[in-house]
């Protein structure tokens, strides 16, 4: 693998977007976070301590100040007290985009006492957003199994890096389970079509000969898990790479943000099911986690508010140790470009040349941050649809490369 030489990108780091920067970023904490809110008072039973607090918190969205977290015991309290020091005394449209994502669903984490009681908010959610997508999941398991037997193939890869990439269509902190307006790319023209960049050439390349290890940074639990495992299943199945590692979120977040508890369930829901093709997943995948060749990781950072270029030490050396890193959604890769106004035409190699192994990125577009376009696609896009950035229509199969 290459090394990088850098810890930040090689350009000048524009300004990170704030709830007051684009109509766009300013509905997302408006409203978007409101009814987001909302529903965790409408999909739990939750503790009495817990109401007060998170009325607090729907009453300060947006016009209130960012305050301090509640009292309670958590492993990463101490360094999200730091986190938040700066921003005290600005509201929510005034404060960073990204920490003000990251923060609402860590409040919510504080309010609900998540380290000590173990609820999760959003299991009503993230259950439901698997029973609506049941076809899809028998469907592409039903072809991984047929794809498996036959060994490695171009083709049979693409076919799964494209259910993947489009498994990012179903975000609930975007659409609702079952939305009708959730954008559905079930046609396979229609996946390659949508396409603004597509690498798919190069990272089959870089993997042909096969690699020692592969590391995910996860994004939804749901359908789109189901294509995060469906991928790595397929990878170590036909030899590709000998481990794969997920990286998972600390607690629950962004409403189906996958956590360590979610993995686990879902390969326990595949190997018990009354579905012989969806035990047969279920069993090779327990058979991975057993031997470690598939390993479920988390750490505190990946639901922090910093950009991914302030790695710290540990995860920086863990994610080296990679041959590959293949980053899921559309948060994440958001905070690989620091949230940031980057133009749209910047080389994506000069943002993430911080990166310690190459990157690819699999992201359907839910904000305004995009980078790596083409000139003709800026062009073109520009003519097509007005909200093409934010609809969840257009993706990325997008690598970088050539790090430091």
């Amino acid at each position: 693998m290459t090394q990088s030489s850098t810890t930040v990108p090689n350009l000048p780091i524009p300004v990170p977007l704030r709830g007051l920067t684009t109509p766009y970023t300013e509905d997302s904490v408006a409203r978007r976070l409101a009814d987001i809110l909302r529903r965790v008072f409408t999909e739990n039973e939750l503790p009495e301590t817990a109401v007060p607090l998170l009325q607090r918190l729907l009453d300060d969205i947006p016009y209130g100040e960012i305050r301090p977290l509640p009292a309670h015991i958590a492993p990463d309290l101490a360094a999200w007290q730091g986190y938040i020091d700066p921003q005290l005394g600005q509201n929510w449209l005034e404060a960073p985009w990204f920490f003000v994502e990251t923060y609402f669903y860590r409040h919510i984490a504080a309010a609900v006492d998540h380290f000590r009681s173990g609820l999760d908010p959003f299991t009503y959610q993230k259950k439901h957003s698997l029973a609506v997508a049941k076809a899809q999941t028998n469907a592409l398991i039903g072809k991984l199994n047929e794809l498996i037997p036959q060994g490695w193939h171009a083709a049979n890869f693409r076919h799964l890096l494209l259910a993947d990439l489009w498994g990012n269509q179903a975000d609930l902190s975007m659409w609702a389970a079952g939305d009708a307006a959730m954008p559905n790319h079930a046609d396979a023209a229609d996946r390659s079509a949508h396409l603004l960049v597509d690498d798919e050439t190069a990272v089959t390349q870089l993997l042909q000969n096969g690699v020692n290890q592969i590391d995910f940074i996860i994004d939804n639990a749901g359908f789109e898990l189901i294509g995060d495992l469906c991928l790595a299943d397929y990878l170590l199945a036909v030899g590709q790479t000998r481990t794969v590692r997920f990286h998972l979120k600390l607690f629950p977040t962004f409403v189906s943000d996958a956590t360590i508890i979610d993995v686990e369930a879902t390969i326990a829901s595949l190997r018990q099911s009354e579905d012989a093709a969806l035990q047969e997943m279920g069993e090779r995948l327990t058979g991975y986690v057993l031997d470690g060749r598939l390993r479920l990781l988390t750490h505190p950072f990946w639901t922090s508010p910093h950009p991914l270029w302030l790695l710290p030490a540990d995860l920086r050396q863990t994610l080296a140790a990679a041959d590959l890193i293949i980053s899921k959604g559309d948060a994440n890769y958001r905070r690989a470009l620091g949230d940031a106004q980057w133009p749209h035409t910047t080389p994506i190699t000069s943002i993430v040349s911080y990166l310690p192994t190459p990157a690819l990125f699999l992201r359907t577009g839910k904000s305004e941050v995009l980078a790596g376009l083409s000139e003709a696609t800026q062009a073109k896009m520009a003519q097509a649809e007005e909200d093409w950035l934010i609809n969840g229509r257009w993706g990325i199969i997008q690598l970088a490369s050539q790090v430091g």
